[in-house]
């Protein structure tokens, strides 16, 4: 990999061709840097779900050839003349959005993961560009407005860090938005790439930890990762058992079933929020709602500031993702093994194998 952005010329990359088509090298083209442009020479690029999700073609919306990856960590290699975040040589990640219209209500709040002008990483179109088509972070540079480009501390190793700019955030802007902290009992429901860090976000801010997993396969991870506690659903006695005991529930899985039984687990005043996502409406009863005045929300990943703020509290307290390094040779059975549930936690792409 070339310490320079080949800023406007091709650059090597694993693309799909068309829904459901394996990965395979490429080139795609980088646009020229900007005045407000920050070049990134990418190291690690994280394997998210919704990548699996997005190249299978299960959400029916994707853009193809598609360059999938919103989990990227690099260095800075270039930036434009107007640039004042960054310098060359800052250690640098890109999460799930890189542009939005920065003139709403929401922008203004700096809550840009709910402009209705966000523009996804990759599978997407720039219309703040002039219909620019996005590619995403499984390649060896990026260029992306400086504003959406997140600074990566010095103690997080980057293959660490690069799941964070997903999963972390998406587990950390729930945590932070129902005040989770010393007190409050939290319940993370599934232990996989975005529930293994909502357990050592959670943990890491005082609050009473909790693992609902399906079985008992994951309890010595739970309990490694910060876990106070764990307990298997698959036995019907843990919804009697823990009636009425949780401040909050962190739904990390998709496809829930049961909501109604999960909402029982509920202090007065309680929310579950879900950040797993279903391609299947929920079914629950507005009774599981009135019982005790609980909550069922949704939250998606954070805002630019929030974000960065995630990143120095996961620097603070030495969080990082637990990952599985792989090649750019390996994707496709990573993907596979995703599909499986077989990673703990986070598949890493060492972009440098991408082209080798």
């Amino acid at each position: 990999m070339t310490d320079e952005v080949p800023s406007g010329s091709a650059v090597a990359a694993l693309a799909a061709q068309s829904a459901g088509s394996a990965l395979a090298p490429t080139t795609i083209t980088r646009r020229e840097l900007g005045p407000r442009d920050v070049a990134i020479a990418v190291q690690y690029c994280g394997v998210c779900h919704s990548d699996v999700h997005q190249v299978q073609g299960d959400w029916g919306n994707g853009l193809f050839p598609m360059v999938p990856g919103h989990e990227i960590a690099g260095v800075v290699t270039e930036v434009g003349a107007e640039v004042t975040r960054h310098a060359v040589g800052d250690r640098v990640g890109v999460g799930v959005i890189v542009n939005s219209c920065r003139s709403c209500d929401k922008c203004a709040q700096g809550l840009e993961q709910y402009c209705a002008g966000s523009v996804e990483t990759y599978s997407d179109v720039d219309g703040h560009r002039g219909g620019e088509r996005t590619q995403g972070g499984y390649s060896t540079h990026i260029v992306t407005d400086e504003h959406f480009v997140l600074r990566i501390p010095d103690s997080v190793p980057l293959q660490e860090a690069a799941p964070l700019l997903c999963a972390g955030i998406t587990t950390y802007s729930p945590l932070k938005h129902w005040d989770v902290g010393p007190g409050k009992k939290v319940a993370v429901l599934g232990l996989g790439g975005l529930g293994h860090l909502a357990v050592k976000l959670a943990h890491a801010m005082g609050a009473e930890v909790t693992v609902l997993s399906r079985t008992t396969r994951k309890q010595e991870d739970a309990r490694r990762l910060g876990a106070d506690h764990f307990h298997a659903t698959e036995d019907p006695a843990t919804f009697d058992r823990l009636a009425g005991t949780f401040d909050l529930i962190v739904c990390t899985v998709s496809g829930l079933s049961d909501v109604d039984k999960h909402l029982g687990l509920l202090a007065n005043g309680g929310t579950m929020v879900n950040l797993g996502i279903t391609d299947e409406p929920l079914a629950v009863s507005v009774f599981s709602l009135l019982r005790g005045r609980v909550s069922l929300a949704g939250s998606q990943i954070g805002g630019m500031a929030e974000t960065q703020e995630m990143l120095d509290f996961c620097a603070l307290h030495g969080i990082g993702a637990d990952v599985e390094v792989i090649a750019a040779d390996e994707v496709n059975a990573a993907f596979e093994r995703v599909r499986a549930g077989d990673v703990r936690y986070r598949f890493v792409i060492d972009t440098s194998t991408i082209g080798a």
